[in-house]
């Protein structure tokens, strides 16, 4: 395991004996339950853009306003529900704190919310709920953590704020962070991984038929015609729609990569080298490893958003979820 920035942490990731490879960790850490130890959610809409409002589950202790605050954030075609972010809320409220599971926009079924699509660029859209749990719920510790797609997303928005980080957001966290867009949607069109590939072009396909459904004039799906990879979509849908003249300029100006350099909160970051599809290049791994502020780990072993060791006792032996709520623990 290769570590660099920050304090020592736990100890290093030893995997499951059964999930020795980085496809085996990564189905299962996306098919096995999570315990969920979350309380009923207040479920909160918060207005983004003009014409945008995302869905928020939000958990709060009794002091809210005197506890830790994890926002989690989801990947691609995932939702406030995907596996790791119950998985990471629970042990987040374990630990005492108040637990905000954030849905991209239209994802956990909220395609009526906004006529837009989402995007790996959409940084601004976590920075508004942040600033809105500042403002309005008076809120004085946040972290905020993301997974793959959501892992971009966070990093992108605490290097794009840089030194004017609110005081209030005291980490931040990406795990299978997913900062260098264009290498990592190729690596998906890799024979070994188009089992991955489909599935997510199977949501995405559905998911803007549904846009279509719901604003007829503003989607056209010819452009869907054809379209077979994640590339092709990106190309001919969230570029054409989203304000990228394709899918090279979308990875250039969407990739958290370009600001890594500049995150100020302390941050981690944790990756796979058998990450099946999340790639790094190495210069995003010198602006991670020179960046005094972030705390980067990349392992051998665990995948893409799973690092499933064995079970002992209360440790459900999902090693990035403990580590990711240990490193926010020791900024509270």
């Amino acid at each position: 395991m290769i570590a660099s920035g920050g304090a020592a942490g736990s100890a290093a990731f030893v995997p499951h004996p059964w999930f020795k490879n980085g496809h085996a960790q990564t189905l299962a850490g996306n098919f096995q339950r999570r315990r969920n130890l979350l309380p009923l959610a207040e479920d909160r809409l918060f207005n983004v853009e003009e014409d945008a409002q995302i869905l928020c589950h939000c958990h709060w202790q009794v002091d809210r306003s005197a506890r830790m605050t994890l926002i989690i954030v989801h990947g691609l075609e995932g939702s406030s529900d995907s596996r790791y972010v119950i998985g990471t809320g629970s042990k987040a409220w374990k630990r005492g704190w108040n637990v905000v599971r954030m849905n991209m926009r239209n994802c956990g079924g909220t395609e009526s919310l906004t006529p837009t699509l989402y995007h790996s660029g959409m940084s601004h859209d976590v920075a508004a709920v942040v600033k809105t749990l500042i403002n309005e719920d008076r809120l004085t510790e946040i972290a905020v953590a993301g997974f793959s797609m959501g892992g971009n997303l966070v990093l992108k928005m605490v290097g794009e704020w840089g030194t004017a980080a609110p005081k209030e957001v005291k980490a931040a966290v990406g795990i299978s962070p997913a900062i260098d867009l264009a290498v990592s949607a190729d690596a998906l069109h890799t024979p070994g991984n188009r089992i991955y590939e489909w599935k997510f072009m199977r949501g995405l396909r559905n998911r803007i038929k549904r846009k279509a459904k719901l604003y007829p004039h503003r989607y056209d799906l010819r452009y869907l015609r054809g379209v077979t990879t994640i590339r092709q979509f990106d190309d001919q849908i969230t570029a054409r729609y989203s304000g990228f003249t394709g899918a090279d300029d979308y990875y250039a100006r969407a990739a958290a990569a370009n600001v890594v350099d500049k995150i100020a909160v302390p941050t981690l970051v944790i990756h796979s080298k058998d990450d099946p599809f999340i790639k790094m290049t190495l210069e995003s791994r010198a602006k991670l490893e020179g960046n005094s502020h972030i705390r980067f780990i990349e392992t051998e072993f665990g995948g893409h958003c799973a690092f499933m060791g064995t079970p002992n006792g209360d440790d459900d032996g999902r090693w990035a979820e403990k580590r990711l709520v240990e490193f926010v623990g020791e900024h509270v």
